[in-house]
């Protein structure tokens, strides 16, 4: 059988970046599409909802009904290939399709067949992840149907951005005293999206005759008085800000949410994931900003290129110094090692697309954009490494005092 050659979207690293610019935390959204995937279930008859976000390694998944799932390699899903188009991919039997019928979903005791997904597309034209429903069963989607489908879509990433620009607002309480007008308006106006969305569900429902759907439009309100309940907490609170808060970690709670994130992708691999703090320093508060996506890409690359049994070591520590402190950063793994010219290249801004230990593509773009993200935050990126025995990447941010 010959290899598979995994897709891999044309604007990839503009893909990539428009997923960092978001700086989402993988493990905070469960509740946030619990609405929206169980809707989109219902709408296509189907067991299973998920809402799929796709970064350079690891397929995330941040909403669910009806399965549940955390996370995948990329190259086990079927999203990967949902993202390469502009409005839909359709799989009718996953069992009979060479693409994916040894993956785990297919074989017991999921068993999984049909898969319909739908590209979650931002307003440049970016897809950052999947819609998609999957049933047990041989299913047909009417046009209709599909339809809504989009809709659903459309309002996961309108809810996504929503939450974005709240985030963003948090970030600068301290700024915004004499803005209350212009915070009104920006976390506002995306929710205006959310409520018309029901509107827009029921005529398509009543039209196509889908009646059951009808009963559910009640969960899209329930989530649009939860944001806006969260957007009046965040306006009548702009007078105090807490430490650490809502945008900020210590080095306690940066270990717990690595540990939460990226252990289940060790585990899977069998590899020792040991994740270690300065204990002096533990509580010394710092931005959580693109953190995730830089600590996140060194993890999963190291996971990709560390064979079975072997181990990853990660040290977090804050260098404490009178002007700026220093959140230091350090992933070493003992497993296949970079050569010297890769390390070049990685480090100017390029590199090509490698194999993992166990045959896994290397979709070539996860260390080009931790190092776009460190120089942005003004950091530095130091790599060692040996071929056959390891790497060390050593990540070194300045942070601004609390």
């Amino acid at each position: 059988m010959s290899e598979i050659n995994y897709p891999v979207p044309y604007n990839e690293s503009e893909r990539l970046l428009r997923l960092s610019d978001l700086d989402i935390d993988y493990g905070s959204l469960s509740e946030s599409f619990k609405d929206l995937t169980h809707l989109a279930a219902k709408v296509a008859g189907t067991e299973i909802s998920l809402v799929n976000l796709i970064d350079a390694y690891t397929q995330w998944t941040v909403g669910r009904h009806g399965l549940d799932l955390q996370q995948m390699t990329r190259e086990e899903s079927v999203c990967q290939y949902t993202i390469t188009q502009n409005d839909q991919f359709e799989v009718p039997d996953l069992s009979a399709d060479d693409r994916f019928n040894k993956n785990f979903y297919v074989g017991a005791p999921l068993s999984l067949r049909y898969y319909f997904g739908v590209p979650l597309k931002d307003n440049d034209g970016l897809n950052i992840g999947a819609l998609c429903v999957l049933d047990t069963g041989l299913k047909t989607l009417s046009p209709e149907k599909i339809e809504l489908l989009k809709i659903i879509a459309a309002e996961i990433m309108n809810r996504i951005k929503t939450y974005q620009t709240m985030e963003l607002l948090q970030n600068n309480l301290k700024d915004i005293k004499e803005s209350t007008k212009k915070v009104a308006h920006d976390i506002r106006g995306p929710i205006a999206g959310i409520i018309g969305l029901s509107e827009i569900i029921t005529e398509e429902g009543k039209s196509a005759n889908l009646d059951q759907v009808i009963e559910f439009i009640k969960l899209i309100h329930s989530g649009s008085k939860s944001i806006l309940d969260l957007a009046d907490e965040i306006l009548s609170d702009n007078d105090e800000v807490k430490a650490p808060g809502v945008n900020e970690f210590d080095l306690s709670s940066f270990r717990t949410k690595l540990q939460e994130l990226y252990e289940p992708q060790a585990t899977y691999k069998k590899i020792n994931l040991k994740i270690n703090i300065n204990p002096d320093k533990k509580n010394i508060v710092f931005s959580k900003n693109k953190l995730l996506q830089i600590n996140g890409n060194l993890i999963s690359n190291a996971v990709k290129f560390t064979p079975s049994g072997g181990t990853i070591t990660v040290d977090l520590d804050v260098l404490v110094k009178p002007e700026t402190n220093i959140l230091r950063i350090v992933v070493a793994d003992n497993g296949v090692g970079i050569r010297e010219d890769e390390i070049v290249q990685i480090l100017t801004g390029g590199i090509g697309t490698k194999q993992g230990t166990g045959g896994e593509k290397g979709y070539g773009f996860g260390l080009s954009l931790v190092k776009h993200l460190i120089d942005k935050l003004k950091g530095e990126m130091f790599i060692t490494s040996e071929k056959g025995q390891g790497t060390v990447f050593r990540i070194e941010l300045p942070q601004r005092h609390s």
